[in-house]
């Protein structure tokens, strides 16, 4: 029976127009069906998790949810700040934002404490996601205030104008990194191919999948919403994943095209090439699907999105590999041919001998560079795994010390321009650094009971130094008197040990004091600092079950792979081990202070949540990118008749420079990210390029072919050995001979 993906290659050989033409059709056909069909927006309500997540679907059914606010600071270019031209200002700020369909109402002026600033506060109309499109006439009617007035700084910011500078950012780190990777990738690939038009094979490959994930993207949304967070990850694995399955396509093409000395046509190359790289892509992608699939049971809304997005990706990255590059090389072959047959036949009408063909080893060659990698592990297989597993496990010591942060608004980067006010508003007025939301809902009948408890805890909070001290506690009831809130300001930013107390104080203390009695009322505290801290626990919580389902999936698929359930124990502790030393790595570098200068940020002194979680997941997918490529040429040359000693060296050395390339391709793209702005991005970023190398050089070239060599046979025991006389190279028939 034949392999699926070389009847594939068979078709595509046969038929390449009708190939290439296809798959350029169906690119076109998915980015129009999700351009017609939109992208659904996740809102508010996809983001809601734990105790926080809680009360605000209590406010939000009560209509009190938290509506979208801009502030705007009034200050004095220089000396002390003038009342009455302030107060102009404010008049004539407020008269515009009026006027404004964005706007719902604009409060008061408020004078700061110390009497350098005048703050007026703007209430948006619609959805807390929507402001930062809605937010743009509100900075225009702000710019042309302050254009009035020349006397006066006039300056705006909030979340919504906080947001729109983050995505306006990110636009510009996204086209960076694209500037960045692009460039460096291709000058990768004419190192290997030695060849322009070769090496833009995978990058055109690569960029056209990218092409149709962002329409099927589109349409999945309307199954799972899109918090905006895709398309990042869309373009990230779909330039990394699509390359290296190229990558190992080619290469393959081009080892069995060296092999057979011109004595078979590009058709029956390709559809050799497809017998066994064919098999390893596919067994890769469903590796990293599976592997992928697990960020699901993190029940998130963004890492549900990151997950379609790089299950889309790279089953599209694998259905190219299979259907319209085998239709490329054929053409290309027959390119090549053409070219050759001109040259013998320009020759022969000069009388020109042919040049003889230059003798060819038997092996690929690796250099120095490889081969020097790989010695110790041939020569030495014990001592090289115990000082590679040591020195990993050494790397890996830091993530001991893992801290884990919710990233908000006060981590952002200070070159955002709205960032830069908001620490001058809060400098002024440290009462708007964070907020607590206490929501209790009951019967009608209990409102006003429920409302003396708010107001009484509302007085008790501002007894203790962690909250900031107001006026009178304000509460907030609905129309029916079943819902109603209370909200507590902090002078500490949302992420701060003040902050984080203030929450435990509110939560474990005052409303089991204050509150906590009533019957029949339902209490729940949400805010800044509630929402940052409910997401860590929650994602703290998920992190063992994703992580064991992982481990499963990944065992299973490596073992059914490779009929090999030592094989399968063996990915499964190496992948950990890469993954740990580079959160070992990341913990060293972006938890302290001391790489700050270096790298460009600002130290959160902890690492991002999202991180750990993204990072086991997408490195044990990735990972397997070389597991799946190293072993399939192993258990290939031990089906060929060799002895597990010489499959491994043989495997090993045939492998090196694909599996390296590939690594170096992940590692540029995945480096790009350190020079964004975001240090989430740039947490992500260095961890994978970290990650992806020491799995591409430590683990594969060092700890896998000494773990190998030292279990020899026991390592395949359930793989039965071919009967003599089994050729070569796998069987495919060929299509076309030529001479």
């Amino acid at each position: 029976m034949e392999m699926r993906p070389a009847h594939m290659a068979r078709w595509s050989a046969r038929h390449p127009w009708r190939a290439i033409v296809g798959w350029f059709v169906f690119v076109l056909l998915c980015l129009g069906a999700g351009i017609a069909a939109g992208s659904n927006p996740a809102t508010t309500k996809d983001f809601w998790v734990g105790e926080a997540g809680h009360a605000e679907s209590m406010a939000t059914d009560g209509g009190l949810q938290r509506r979208p606010t801009e502030h705007i600071l009034i200050r004095a270019k220089s000396g002390p700040l003038d009342t009455e031209r302030a107060a102009a200002a404010a008049r004539d700020l407020t008269a515009r934002m009026d006027a404004l369909s964005e706007v719902d109402s604009v409060a008061p002026p408020v004078r700061s404490t110390d009497g350098t600033a005048l703050r007026v506060t703007v209430v948006m109309n619609g959805a807390e996601l929507d402001a930062k499109k809605n937010v743009v006439p509100l900075l225009d009617r702000t710019a042309q205030v302050a254009a009035a007035h020349p006397d006066l700084i006039v300056e705006e910011t909030g979340s919504p104008a906080i947001s729109k500078g983050v995505n306006d950012q990110r636009g510009e780190d996204l086209a960076l990194s694209e500037r960045l990777s692009l460039p460096v990738t291709l000058v990768i690939l004419l190192l290997v191919f030695g060849s322009v038009v070769m090496a833009g094979v995978p990058l055109l490959l690569a960029l056209s999948s990218i092409a149709a994930t962002m329409g099927l993207a589109m349409l999945a949304s309307h199954l799972m919403p899109d918090p905006g967070v895709g398309t990042n990850m869309i373009l990230l694995m779909g330039l990394a994943v699509g390359v290296d399955y190229t990558l190992f396509y080619l290469k393959r093409e081009r080892e069995e095209r060296a092999r057979a000395d011109g004595r078979l046509g590009p058709e029956a190359l390709v559809e050799l090439a497809a017998a066994t790289a064919g098999r390893a892509v596919v067994v890769s992608g469903l590796a990293v699907i599976v592997c992928t699939a697990t960020l699901y049971l993190a029940t998130d809304v963004i890492f549900s999105s990151l997950a379609t997005g790089t299950i889309l990706v790279v089953a599209v990255a694998v259905l190219s590999s299979l259907t319209v590059l085998p239709a490329l090389l054929v053409k290309l072959g027959h390119r090549a041919e053409r070219r050759i047959a001109k040259k013998a036949a320009r020759r022969a009408k000069r009388g020109t001998p042919t040049p003889a063909k230059p003798a060819k080893a038997g092996k690929p060659e690796n250099g120095r560079v490889f081969g020097t990698l790989m010695r110790p592990a041939q020569r030495h297989p014990a001592i090289t795994l115990c000082v590679s597993v040591l020195v990993m496990l050494a790397v890996a010591t830091p993530a001991l010390g893992l801290k884990l942060i919710d990233p908000g608004k006060d981590t952002f980067s200070r070159s955002i321009p709205a960032m830069q006010v908001y620490d001058r508003l809060t400098a002024a007025f440290p009462e708007l650094l964070a907020k607590h939301e206490v929501v209790a809902r009951s019967t009608p009948d209990r409102g006003p009971e429920v409302r003396q408890a708010l107001t009484e805890l509302g007085r008790t909070a501002q007894t203790d130094p962690l909250f900031a001290r107001t006026p009178e506690p304000v509460v907030r009831t609905s129309t029916d008197g079943r819902i109603s809130v209370l909200e507590l300001a902090v002078p500490y930013p949302a992420p701060s040990h003040e902050a984080i107390a203030s929450l435990d104080h509110l939560r474990e203390r005052y409303i089991a004091e204050d509150i906590g009695k009533l019957k029949g009322t339902d209490i729940a505290v949400s805010g800044d600092v509630a929402r940052g801290q409910d997401y860590v626990h929650h994602e703290r919580g998920k992190l063992p079950l994703v992580i064991g389902f992982l481990l499963l999936l990944t065992f299973v698929t490596t073992a059914l792979a490779f009929r090999s359930v030592i094989v399968g124990l063996l990915g499964v502790v190496l992948n950990l081990l890469s993954a740990a030393a580079a959160l070992g790595a990341l913990v060293l570098v972006f938890q302290g202070t001391w790489a700050e200068g270096v790298l460009d940020f600002d130290s959160l002194g902890a690492i991002a949540s999202r991180v750990p979680l993204f990072l086991f997941v997408l490195l044990f997918g990735l990972s397997m990118d070389y597991q799946v490529f190293v072993v399939s040429r192993i258990k290939e040359a031990m089906e060929h008749g060799m002895t597990a000693r010489a499959a491994v060296v043989d495997g090993i050395d045939r492998s090196a420079k694909v599996v390296t390339s590939a690594a170096l391709v992940m590692v540029t793209i995945f480096a790009a990210f350190v020079f964004l702005h975001l240090t989430e991005m740039k947490q992500m970023g260095f961890c994978l390029a970290v990650a992806v190398l020491l799995d591409a050089v430590v683990i594969r070239m060092m700890i896998l072919p000494s773990a190998l060599l030292l279990l020899g046979e026991r390592a395949w025991r359930p793989l039965r050995r071919p009967r003599r006389g089994v050729p070569e190279a796998p069987s495919a028939r060929p299509l076309r001979h030529v001479g």
